[in-house]
């Protein structure tokens, strides 16, 4: 499906605009930073540069995984309270710097944390029956606030919610304080988490604490999506996907028995995995979308290494493949969240959404305030809500693209079968900086493309690149094999050393 000649003007046009866009900002956002308050700067020894990034952790108990943190618990080796009171401290050092935990609930988190201590010294319940009824007691988590959580807002970066508070929890919420977790407080999101910049108009900017001046990004089945805002209709019921998120490989699976529930059963998660026998493909790039960005030589050369390490440590043959329509991902992702379920029922508009069950949001309207600085919402959700308008202008071109991302599905499950997985880039830049999504605002179609697909994805860390930013790779299985990626990532986690905290080399 080449694009016409005037596609192809159209998409240069946008890109000159976006990038002319994009140096307007970057012009603004550094008169803004030279006239305006800056944040608290990190201590520094005399003489040293000023810190990009957050200092790595001191207190040990910082550095443990979740099972880890548990099972200290109920063998009484370590205090709840004391866990709890070295995450909160945690935060207080640096979420001045990252902006990241929006609004907390220390004082209720340490009460929950003395009761789990009290339970201890009363003996109630050996090991044994505590790891099963409680397999993350006393472990500290936070939320993403667009899920409620008792207490907390649940505005989902949306102007017109920012005095809503959550009078009950999210079902995954209510799943992993009822397994003994305690909950820290929320965590911020893009404006109705449509965007890959955690940024929006009721909290402001979240910062990498690999980078401060870089993006977090991120954005996480059969996990059920009850009590987030927004929640999926129509055909987006099978696209919006919930799962954790975790330092340690050890933790994604028993996160996720937790949080899928009853669901878990369509996974296979008892099943043992031998990577040696399975079945291995690797694709280094979408094939040269004009919408995207190539991808940068780190990630290409982290990729290789994985590569190589499977060959010769596991003794496997990754064989390398062009999948074609990988090259219309973001076309594909965007034709098919539009599209009509089985019963013709409509996907719920953007726009809609941004009116939170007011009046939809008019774009062109929405865009002309931003530049004069009235509108209540980001420049990516009016481009989003934009781009939602335009695409509705091509009903012939949507359906086509519709079928050809249920083309593209039926690909994937062939070649990936119950036993083969999928290595592929996550994203195609390393930690864009601040701003820079705006101007290859397409970038995440390496990503969303699986969500739409219905195929479950593990992102794998594999250490820093030479300025100290993480890089990954994404692993892809067939439906419901879930234990395949989870698998590798604990190989690789092996392999690669995993999660690298920051300010570590």
């Amino acid at each position: 499906m080449a694009l016409s000649r005037a596609e192809r003007c159209l998409v240069l046009l946008l890109r000159l605009l976006s990038r002319a866009f994009l140096v307007l900002l970057s012009l603004a956002a550094r008169a803004s930073a030279a006239l305006g308050p800056r944040p608290p700067a990190l201590p520094q020894p005399a003489g040293a540069p000023p810190a990009r990034c957050v200092p790595p952790p001191g207190q040990p108990l910082l550095l443990l995984s979740a099972g880890q943190l548990a099972r200290r618990i109920r063998r009484r080796e370590v205090k709840c309270t004391d866990v709890v009171q070295a995450y909160i401290k945690r935060i207080e050092e640096i979420n001045p710097l990252v902006n990241a935990v929006v609004k907390a609930r220390f004082d209720a988190a340490l009460q929950e944390a003395h009761h789990v201590d009290k339970l201890l010294s009363e003996g109630h319940g050996d090991e044994d029956s505590l790891q099963e009824k409680f397999p993350f007691l006393g472990v500290p988590f936070t939320v993403k606030e667009a899920f409620a959580l008792h207490g907390m807002p649940n505005t989902s970066g949306l102007v017109s919610r920012r005095n809503l508070i959550s009078t009950s929890d999210a079902l995954v919420v209510s799943r992993l304080k009822q397994a003994g977790a305690i909950p820290l407080g929320v965590t911020n999101c893009s404006e109705l988490c449509m965007w890959y910049e955690s940024s929006n108009n009721v909290y402001g900017r979240t910062n990498n604490p690999y980078d401060l001046q870089r993006i977090v990004g991120g954005s996480s089945g059969v996990v059920p999506n009850d009590g987030q805002f927004p929640n999926a209709l129509g055909v987006r019921t099978e696209f919006l996907c919930t799962g954790p998120m975790c330092r340690y490989a050890e933790d994604l699976e028993p996160m996720l028995r937790v949080m899928a529930g009853p669901g878990v059963r369509k996974l296979k998660l008892d099943e043992k995995v031998s990577l040696k026998k399975l079945k291995f493909y690797c694709m280094e790039h979408d094939g040269g979308s004009v919408f995207v960005s190539p991808v940068d030589r780190e990630i290409l050369q982290a990729q290789r290494k994985v590569v190589e390490h499977l060959e010769t440590q596991c003794g496997v043959q990754v064989q390398y493949v062009t999948i074609h329509k990988m090259k219309y991902a973001f076309q594909i992702w965007s034709a098919m969240m539009s599209s009509r379920d089985s019963d013709g029922q409509k996907a719920q508009l953007f726009t809609d959404l941004l009116g939170d069950h007011g009046k939809p949001v008019w774009p062109l309207w929405e865009l002309m305030k931003w530049f004069l600085g009235m509108s209540l919402h980001t420049i990516p959700a009016i481009a989003l809500a934009l781009t939602e308008k335009l695409m509705k202008l091509n009903p012939g071109g949507n359906a086509k693209l519709v079928s050809m991302g249920h083309s593209l599905r039926t690909e994937m499950m062939n070649l990936l079968g119950t036993d083969g997985m999928l290595l592929y880039p996550s994203h195609p830049i390393v930690a864009p900086k601040h701003y820079f999504p705006l101007g290859m605002p397409f970038n995440f179609a390496y990503t969303a493309v699986f969500n739409v697909l219905g195929l479950p994805v593990t992102q794998c860390p594999l250490g820093l690149s030479s300025e100290g930013l993480p890089l990954g790779i994404q692993v892809v299985a067939g439906p419901h094999n879930d234990h395949l990626t989870l698998a590798m990532a604990r190989y690789l986690e092996k392999a690669f050393g995993g999660w690298v905290c920051p300010g570590k080399s």
